[in-house]
């Protein structure tokens, strides 16, 4: 994988490449130096990849030669598709999986001459300086905002990580920077510190836009004119110190955590909460790792 003759053949697979995050990094895979192979097992999926002009390539003849394996199924399904596809593929292979959760609950078929990676987009910062109409439409990532990724590699040396970053990079492109960690300090950040406490917080908002508007009766252009902007003030204050909060700020918020928050909230962080809420996302009794 070092040679520039090696690299100039380089096969990515898109196991999955019909879904949503599917084509999101085949569009994106499309585009660069790599051969890449799509499967899809769905017929409404395989539609969606021949539109493209892409053609589905059945799984087994498309890993058998692979460099890398992009598994893009959802996680529940990472168990069982992993069973199917990493027993077919060669020695030094890198299998790589989107999401964390199943590979910090033991789900997947483990081999011992694979090499295991995991990367998730970290989607466009609320601190990016957008210069385009483009940057400020891409509010997922992969298309014009630039994103961060943070990956977590199991086994390997610095030739395969190398390999790793660029297929990361492509395929999340265009990307600043990719953070690495371990499979559990990235389980950690998804989902503990993303989707149980940030994405929860971005519903609890806009339950509280609602009540303003459904309850009191307030006009919604006033509500979302007020709680839009300030929003991104208490980010910028809150997460970069960029403007002090005022005194009676700080004494309403001191209110606010006292009638909102949990005193005990930071038990999220335990392992064992780690471990009760991705068996409650995966549907399963136990994590195996």
């Amino acid at each position: 994988m070092s040679t520039t003759a090696e690299q100039a053949t380089t096969t990515v697979v898109v196991v999955g490449a019909g879904g949503k995050m599917g084509t999101r990094v085949s569009d994106n895979l499309a585009r660069s130096r790599f051969t890449v192979r799509y499967c899809e097992s769905s017929p409404a999926g395989q539609e969606r990849i021949a539109a493209k002009g892409r053609e589905v390539t059945p799984t087994d003849e498309a890993v058998a030669d692979a460099d890398v394996v992009i598994l893009a199924v959802p996680d529940v399904a990472l168990g069982p598709v992993s069973e199917l596809v990493v027993p077919k593929v060669r020695p030094g292979t890198i299998v790589l999986t989107l999401d964390p959760a199943a590979a910090y609950a033991g789900l997947l078929h483990r081999s011992d001459d694979v090499h295991y990676a995991c990367a998730h987009p970290c989607h466009p910062s609320v601190f990016l300086e957008r210069t385009s109409k483009e940057e400020w439409a891409d509010t997922f990532g992969g298309v014009a905002a630039p994103q961060e990724v943070v990956a977590a590699l199991e086994t390997g040396d610095d030739a395969v990580r190398e390999l790793a970053r660029e297929v990361i990079t492509t395929m999340y492109a265009p990307v600043l920077d990719v953070h690495w960690v371990t499979v559990e300090q990235l389980a950690y950040l998804e989902p503990t510190t993303v989707e149980v406490i940030g994405c929860m917080l971005g519903e609890f908002l806009a339950e509280v836009r609602e009540t303003a508007v459904q309850e009191k009766g307030i006009p919604r252009p006033a509500v979302e004119a007020m709680l839009y902007g300030h929003i991104f003030i208490a980010l910028t204050n809150g997460l970069r110190g960029s403007n002090p909060f005022s005194d009676a700020c700080l004494r309403a918020m001191d209110y606010g955590r006292q009638q909102v928050i949990r005193e005990d909230w930071k038990t999220v962080f335990d392992k064992s909460e780690l471990d009760r809420v991705i068996c409650q996302m995966l549907g399963i009794d136990e994590i195996k790792r």
